[in-house]
């Protein structure tokens, strides 16, 4: 895309290994970044782009290998690539929420000290999300925990690329979109495609294969800690890039199911006051919620989760099932093993005289991990131990393990490789035809465009609803601007 500044190596990782125990996170890989592209990284989970992220941002040292910033060798370590100018928006996302959007940027930049230096990180900040994000609603003098969780990545991915002194050389962006709408990751790729313009360098990594097509100047594809191919991205389609990364293309998209409406609902619920449209749901239906990002979906979904169960605490027979989008802050037990962390919602139906039948529960969660494929060697080794992508499906599981007949999902695919998102889809495809209720909330507009029937919300309320091939891009934004008729 760039080819009007002179390239220069900006941060390499040559023949690097690391290993976790028997474990091969990186076999040999080799990445090298240089000024003025933005290189896409791609691969299912555990292929070992977060490791290789890691091993440039400093924080893992190599067993084997050489780490070179600027074409020459250095000091590793998280303080030796900060004055290289690497910088990283985690998927994991890594602001202190007690403290104000200020005070995070004085934290991740070290540059931003002296006199007056909390007034001058609140300018920098709001300069930079208007940059990034013009239009954006985000209120710069909030506490983090206030903000929503695509406000909190807006929020730390405009301070990454904030400049005090100096402006960052390389920006790594980490599954950068997973909780924005699609206005707001359009918004994030035209900055990062200006940024490379003028000589900066992005390491994209996202699961949306439309972002890294569209946006990368060359593309990396990894596989079991390896790179398996390394080309300009104008040598790749969808398809060979899926190929490529080792799943197979499906022919042939989701079927919507062309079963009617029939017999009573499962689920009702009253529209909101000045609404005139009700949630409905019924047996074996898969119902979408769309819209803008934080109008209300999320809300929805708890105040459903919460009437039905009425509190979280698990139930013998539980009636909804409830997949969290924001896994670090209400999806997993980071203390926990994986196996406990999948079948937690499932302990009533486990148990014996209140005593948990353990081999029950182990056979439970193996079935589990070989069918959604959660990539690792034991299930008792601890949920942290997992890709993030990894962690999304035990989420999964651990709702699709439970009896209820009402499953709901807060954008459940987040960071999860396109390989896996179609076996998930086969996964529910079955389960609705046999009777399961699913209700998703998705950000992205092709897991929308699988649902039998989808409102779309504005201002906290459902504005349309849209039904078999009235479920396009089109419709939906048509009905998030304009409040009721879709296009």
């Amino acid at each position: 895309m760039n080819d009007r500044v002179p390239k220069q190596e900006v941060v390499a990782a040559r023949d690097v290994k690391v290993a976790f125990g028997a474990v091969k996170a990186l076999d040999g890989a080799t990445l090298v970044i240089q000024s003025g592209e933005c290189v896409g990284l791609v691969g299912h989970n555990g292929a070992g782009k977060s490791t290789i992220v890691n091993v440039i941002n400093g924080g893992l040292t190599p067993q084997e290998g050489a780490i070179t910033y600027g074409g020459a060798s250095a000091d590793q370590g998280i303080t030796a690539a900060r004055a290289s100018g690497v910088r990283c928006v985690f998927q994991e996302l890594s602001l202190c929420p007690n403290l104000t959007i200020a005070e995070n940027a004085r934290v991740m930049l070290s540059d931003l000290k002296g006199a007056g230096w909390r007034r001058r990180g609140l300018a920098l900040v709001t300069r930079q999300l208007a940059e990034i994000f013009p239009g954006h609603s985000i209120d710069c003098e909030s506490v983090v925990e206030d903000l929503t969780i695509a406000e909190r990545q807006m929020v730390e991915i405009a301070i990454s690329f904030a400049a005090v002194d100096a402006r960052p050389k390389l920006v790594i962006l980490d599954e950068p979109t997973s909780s924005l709408d699609a206005g707001l990751a359009a918004q994030l790729m035209a900055y990062v495609r200006r940024f490379v313009e003028t000589g900066g360098s992005v390491l994209l990594i996202s699961h949306i294969l439309g972002e890294i097509l569209s946006t990368s100047d060359r593309i990396v594809v990894m596989k079991d800690g390896k790179v398996v191919a390394d080309r300009p991205a104008v040598d790749f389609n969808t398809r060979r890039l899926v190929e490529t990364m080792g799943s197979v293309v499906r022919e042939q998209g989701w079927q919507r199911s062309a079963r009617t409406k029939t017999g009573a609902p499962v689920l009702s619920v009253p529209p909101l006051p000045g609404a005139s449209i009700r949630l409905e749901a019924f047996s074996g239906e898969i119902i979408g919620l769309a819209g803008l990002g934080g109008h209300g979906q999320t809300e929805a979904l708890l105040d459903l989760y919460l009437a039905a169960n009425g509190n979280w605490w698990p139930a013998a027979e539980p009636k909804m099932a409830f997949v969290a989008g924001d896994r670090g802050l209400n999806g997993t037990f980071s203390l926990w093993s994986i196996l406990k962390n999948l079948s937690i919602s499932s302990l009533k139906g486990l148990s014996n005289r209140s005593v948990i039948d353990t081999d029950r529960e182990k056979k439970v969660s193996e079935s589990w991990r070989k069918r959604i494929e959660i990539r690792t060697p034991d299930m008792h080794n601890p949920i942290l131990s997992l890709s993030g992508g990894n962690q999304q499906k035990v989420l999964f599981a651990r709702a699709l393990a439970t009896t209820a007949k009402i499953v709901l999902m807060d954008d459940p695919m987040r960071g999860v490789d396109v390989g896996t998102k179609q076996e998930v889809y086969e996964i529910l495809r079955a389960e609705a035809a046999s009777g399961r209720t699913f209700i998703w909330y998705s950000t992205e507009m092709d897991e929308i465009r699988l649902c039998d029937r989808v409102y779309v919300f504005r201002d906290g309320a459902i504005a349309a609803e849209l039904v078999g091939d009235d479920i396009t891009e089109a419709g939906v934004l048509a009905a998030s601007f304009a409040g009721g008729e879709a296009a």
